[in-house]
């Protein structure tokens, strides 16, 4: 008899846990494409409150970059751990990370937890996640370059995440190919499209009615001119890879009168320097403190040609029919090279001027691949996700 009741009440908690009590859901956001990629996630999540109580943990991996990406969607941040700090080691935000999280773990007692990509933030999010034994649901799962050490860490903290996730959300089929590939359950896996089309969406709204005040002081200069636009900061270039890019980026504004390069500097010192050293003082170079997202989309629409090492603008600029340039060896992305939307350059001077004097000169290759179909997802992968750990709710809440 008291076996029998013991079920029963266990079938009743069951019950009333996916009719009456909202799943508690806590997101871990770090730096700033992990913002731009789950603010319209935290947006969905909280548009359904019936659904889901929302609870969001910023580590402050990046700080302004983050604080800005988080001002434009309008979330304020319920933990700030405030982990930025001056000249610190892999090792050492990856240590605060994980005892900052753990306490906001044990207060929140989350049934779900959410980590997207492959930051340092988003590693230790999944392992302190498995620590209390929450269900771990990854963002963006199953992209791979194959080389552990390109992109550094990123690349070895999206394996380990995998490892530890118990929900996988793959933008594309190749990611979830790469997935089954090693050995992730089936039924574990859902295709979504990537979430940083829902904020390309999302924002491009609100640009196309009023260019934003970040923004503004650039449209009388770029009126008319050619635009190349450049996103760089990846810590495998750092040194000799950023001076290459550089040179090249300068070679390519000398010989183009009607070209102007915008370049928002990434405000880590090791590339600041460089871009400072080489591009400064050029007439038709501009180096701007990072946008707001709302001011990145506007120039990203403005844009004729982009130029990065971002996972992110890899998907980004396809989605408005931006030819890319990755100033990369390998790329996790490989959608977009194979649809034609991206080239691989690496960092080296003659790729770099070549393939960019090629887009700028030849009206057939920039047709080519600005009209290539972006293969990264419609807009809808943050309704697709929470749909998701609603229908799996009974298995979330049957683990506790």
């Amino acid at each position: 008899m008291n076996q029998g009741h013991c079920f029963l009440n266990r079938i009743l908690l069951i019950f009333l846990c996916l009719v009456v009590m909202p799943q508690k859901v806590l997101t871990v956001i770090g730096t700033r494409p992990e913002g731009i990629k789950l603010a319209p996630l935290v947006l969905e999540l909280q548009s359904r409150p019936s659904e889901f109580k929302s609870i969001v943990c910023v580590t402050g991996q990046h700080r302004e970059m983050l604080d800005q990406v988080l001002e434009s969607f309008k979330i304020e941040p319920d933990f700030d751990l405030n982990l930025m700090a001056p000249n610190q080691t892999l090792a050492q935000i990856t240590a605060r990370a994980v005892a900052g999280l753990d306490k906001v773990f044990g207060e929140v007692l989350p049934d779900v937890v959410l980590v997207q990509g492959d930051t340092t933030t988003a590693f230790c999010g999944a392992l302190v996640g498995h620590y209390h034994q929450v269900t771990i649901g990854h963002v963006e799962a199953g992209l791979r370059t194959g080389n552990k050490f390109s992109p550094f860490p990123e690349e070895l903290n999206r394996r380990l995440i995998s490892q530890l996730a118990d929900l996988h959300f793959p933008p594309t089929k190749c990611s979830q190919d790469i997935l089954l590939g090693e050995g992730v359950n089936p039924a574990k896996v859902f295709v979504t499209g990537n979430t940083v089309i829902d904020a390309l969406m999302l924002t491009r709204e609100k640009v196309a009615v009023e260019v934003p005040a970040a923004a503004k002081p650039l449209d009388s200069i770029l009126s008319g001119k050619r635009i190349v636009l450049v996103t760089g900061h990846r810590r495998e270039s750092h040194g000799k890879g950023f001076e290459n890019i550089c040179t090249a980026i300068r070679q390519v504004a000398d010989a183009h009168e009607d070209l102007v390069v915008v370049y928002p500097v990434h405000l880590n010192p090791k590339v600041q320097e460089p871009v400072n050293r080489i591009l400064g003082g050029h007439k038709r170079i501009c180096l701007i403190q990072p946008l707001s997202y709302q001011g990145f989309v506007w120039l990203l629409n403005k844009a004729d040609v982009v130029l990065t090492d971002s996972g992110g603008v890899q998907e980004e600029a396809p989605s408005l029919g931006k030819p890319v340039l990755v100033m990369r060896e390998t790329t996790e992305r490989p959608e977009g090279v194979a649809a034609g939307n991206a080239k691989l350059v690496g960092t080296s001077i003659e790729k770099i001027v070549d393939h960019l004097t090629e887009l700028l000169s030849n009206p057939a290759v920039y047709a080519a691949m600005s009209d290539a179909k972006n293969p990264y997802g419609d807009g809808t992968a943050s309704k697709q996700i929470a749909d998701v750990l609603i229908a799996t709710k009974s298995q979330v809440m049957d683990s506790k």
